[in-house]
């Protein structure tokens, strides 16, 4: 009996001596090293402001202060950022991936392209939520809903990707409402959108975070004309509303399954599958601790920017309910977003 208590008694203090000296190189692990922010999207839009911001501030958080840097990986609406993070960074806590979280529910709708499985990434949070709305310029006379509407041919609207939030936001509105458009898509970013929209190539867009539109919304060279969210955003109380229009119990099942669930996970980020639980922990509270950081918060309000974070296991959980949705309707959504 003395043996068996003795063994238990090392055998306990063995495993305590594994557990603390395991935590202090969890919280050494970081000093020293270089975090890499692979954001799938081009510099100057939402996406870049937000990874640079808070790869400025993060590192206050993160135990050992490690450096952050922002590298983007453009491509196919963030697929391929999102595809890397999956397939070829390693899972050491040293890569976090920044991609749009409807290529997300694109693996649930069998979006083409996609090499990832989304439940095993292990999810940081999203610093947003996206208020959807459609944005036109003054030049291209949509400056109403009324006159989308009566639009005598498709309004050329810009796009980045298949899959992308903007994207299946303007193929539901289309489908749901009837509206005249014609997507054209493939640019790089908002930013290039902007750009696109300024030069006559396309009369508007469908946006979440509109830092790269705030100076055009304030000298009305761009007009907000319908908003895609459960309820009008603050900036845009007047705006209406996409559900209000919406004629049909199934429209209204489309634009909110289709639009406003996934605005809560699309400004996503996260790690590769198998990144230890320890160092998953530790960024996502280093992640919340930011969105309240005064610095940051004053950034984010200098570039019109929402700060409006979801936890990793919130993000989590969104995208697990995703793979429980209706067969019938995840079936129209599939035929809306990839005909």
């Amino acid at each position: 009996m003395g043996r068996v208590i003795y063994w238990f008694l090392a055998a306990s203090a063995g495993l305590f001596f594994f557990t603390v000296a395991g935590h202090g190189a969890t919280q050494d692990f970081y000093q020293g090293k270089v975090i890499r922010v692979v954001v799938g999207f081009s510099p100057g839009g939402a996406f870049d402001a937000y990874s640079r911001s808070l790869s400025r501030h993060m590192r206050k958080y993160i135990p050992g202060n490690p450096t952050i840097t922002v590298e983007n990986m453009p491509g196919a609406g963030s697929l391929i950022a999102a595809n890397y993070l999956y397939k070829a960074a390693s899972p050491d806590g040293l890569t976090i991936g920044n991609f749009i979280g409807s290529v997300l529910m694109g693996q649930v709708l069998g979006q083409k392209g996609i090499e990832f499985d989304a439940r095993r990434f292990e999810y940081v949070g999203a610093p947003a939520r996206y208020y959807l709305v459609c944005l036109f310029s003054k030049a291209s006379g949509i400056t109403s809903l009324e006159k989308w509407t009566a639009a005598k041919a498709p309004v050329k609207m810009g796009g980045i990707g298949q899959g992308t939030s903007g994207d299946n936001t303007i193929r539901i509105l289309g489908a749901t409402l009837g509206l005249p458009i014609q997507l054209v898509s493939g640019y790089k970013g908002m930013a290039e959108i902007r750009l696109a929209t300024e030069a006559g190539e396309v009369a508007g867009t469908c946006v979440g975070p509109r830092t790269v539109w705030q100076k055009s919304l304030e000298t009305g060279d761009v007009i907000p004309v319908l908003q895609v969210t459960p309820s009008p955003a603050p900036d845009f109380p007047k705006v209406p509303l996409a559900i209000d229009l919406a004629k049909s119990e199934e429209a209204r099942k489309l634009i909110a399954v289709g639009v406003h669930n996934d605005s809560a996970i699309a400004l996503t980020y996260a790690l590769p599958p198998g990144t230890p639980k320890e160092l998953v922990t530790m960024l996502r509270r280093a992640f919340i601790d930011t969105t309240k950081d005064g610095e940051f918060f004053g950034e984010m309000t200098k570039a019109r920017l929402d700060v409006d974070p979801v936890a990793g296991q919130e993000v989590e959980r969104i995208i697990n309910d995703a793979f429980k949705l209706d067969a019938a309707l995840l079936g129209k959504l599939k035929d809306i977003f990839y005909k």
